[in-house]
This record gives C-alpha cells, structure tokens and sequence, in this order.
C-alpha cells in the first residue's frame, strides 16, 4: 500500500477519535475519569501524524536510491530529498494539481511514479519536454535534431550487486546548458529492442537497431537515466505524464556507505 494513502488514513482515524473525544466523549467523561487508552494514544499521535502528512505531501519527502540507474550522479544507498512543490502544489494520493509554479526542465531529476506500476517511485533525469523530438543513436541524444554534446571525462569503474565489476566511460553531457556527469558501457548495444515495452502514445516513437527517435507528447516528458547502459527508462517504457510526477530531487542527506556524499546537491 502507498506509504501516503496509509498516512492519511492513520490521520483521519487519529483526528476522528480527537473530535469525538473534544466534543463528546469529554463532556461525558467524570472528572476523575482516566481516559481511555485508545483516545490517549490518538490524541498523542495525531499532531505528530499531520505533521509529517503535510510535511511529505507539500514541501519535502525523504527517497533511498535503490539501483544503480542513476550512476554517477546517485549512488546505491543514497538517501536523497526531493521538493515536492517545485512543480506545483498537488492533493496527496490523487497527485491532482491544484496551483501551477514550474514545469520540468530539461536537466533536472524528478521523481516520478512509474507509468507501468505507478504503486513504484522512479527517479530519471529529464531529458525531453512536451513537443521535443528525442533522438538517441550511437550513445548520444539529440534535441530536435541538435546534438547534445559530450566531452570525455576519463573511466568509471563501479561494482554492481553480486560482485559483478563494470567498466564504463564517463562523460560531460550538455543539456542545453546543463552540464551533468553521465555514463556509457560501449561494449552495450545501442538498445534492446527485445526490451521495449507497449505502452501509451507509442506510435510517437520509431526503433531500429541505431537508433530511439520519439515525439513527446502534450503533458508528457521523456526521461533518461545517467547511466545509460544500465537504466530501464523512456526508450522502454515511454512517456512520464504530469499527472505522475512527484517532484525534484535536490539534495542527498545520508548515504551509510559513503558519509562524504552527506549534504551534496543533485545536479
């Protein structure tokens, strides 16, 4: 079950039992009357549930990086935060946008739920905006036919689950002026056609064996993981919707493995 929908059921449980016991129950309550326990307990548990509720719904929400999609920018274990109004202020559970702030920009990494099983949080960097033509061929993406650029910047070597060694190239990649470190493994096929996914305005996108080329829809965004080689994103599965965004990831605040990596920006 979603971690919100469970907050706000404990929040109307707890805040029913505090308005009954308010309005009620007290009233009637002999003066010398204990209090039951289960009001106690509501009543001590309610401002510490609605806190946290509007904490993690409007303004800030805790993540832990599980895989290694996002190398080098996130690390496995990574404990990162994410700004949950950057994007407009929504209703929780429903993601309903109730007032308009800022839309995506290319560069940026969002949270999102993942369009084959929004019950998932993802976490890609934005790549494509609505009415964007992508294109990824020979490791490279291209904007509207215009080549992002990418400046070599050494070896990038990393272990992955079950002890198994990874040898990639890292590069600087250029996203219309966002400049953000990212990986690819040139011994990996371009893509794996075998992998792709049906999935919502799909006639948007054309594969071959060279290249991924799609229009993004109205409303929608194209999203890429850093680590280009080992990241399941918009070439498989399409387009993330608006209505599915959760919000911007900016800061990691804890990583046990590495405490250097404590207070760092995500770029």
């Amino acid at each position: 079950m979603d971690f919100a929908l469970i907050m706000f059921v404990l929040l109307l449980i707890t805040g029913s039992v505090w308005l009954l016991d308010r309005f009620v129950l007290q009233s009637k309550r002999i003066a010398s009357t204990k209090e039951p326990w289960w009001v106690e307990y509501s009543k001590s548990f309610f401002p510490v549930i609605l806190a946290v509720f509007l904490l993690r719904s409007f303004l800030v929400e805790p993540f832990k990086i599980p895989s290694g999609s996002m190398i080098p920018t996130l690390q496995v274990g990574d404990f990162i935060l994410v700004n949950k109004f950057t994007y407009g202020i929504r209703l929780p559970i429903i993601s309903k946008k109730l007032v308009e702030i800022n839309s995506p920009s290319r560069g940026d990494v969002m949270v999102f739920h993942y369009p084959e099983n929004p019950s998932l949080d993802y976490i890609k960097r934005v790549v494509g905006l609505p009415g964007d033509q992508i294109t990824y061929r020979n490791k490279k993406v291209f904007v509207n036919d215009v080549m992002q650029e990418q400046q070599p910047d050494g070896d990038y070597n990393y272990v992955e689950t079950a002890l198994n060694f990874v040898h990639t190239e890292r590069y600087k990649e250029n996203l219309t002026g966002h400049i953000h470190a990212m990986l690819v493994n040139p011994e990996v096929p371009n893509i794996h056609l075998g992998a792709v996914a049906e999935f919502p305005h799909r006639e948007n996108c054309a594969y071959s064996e060279k290249e991924v080329r799609c229009t993004v829809p109205a409303g929608h965004y194209f999203m890429l993981g850093d680590n280009r080689d080992n990241s399941r994103d918009s070439r498989y599965w399409g387009f993330v919707p608006d209505n599915m965004i959760v919000g911007k990831a900016f800061m990691i605040w804890m990583n046990f493995s590495d405490l250097k990596r404590i207070g760092l920006s995500i770029d």
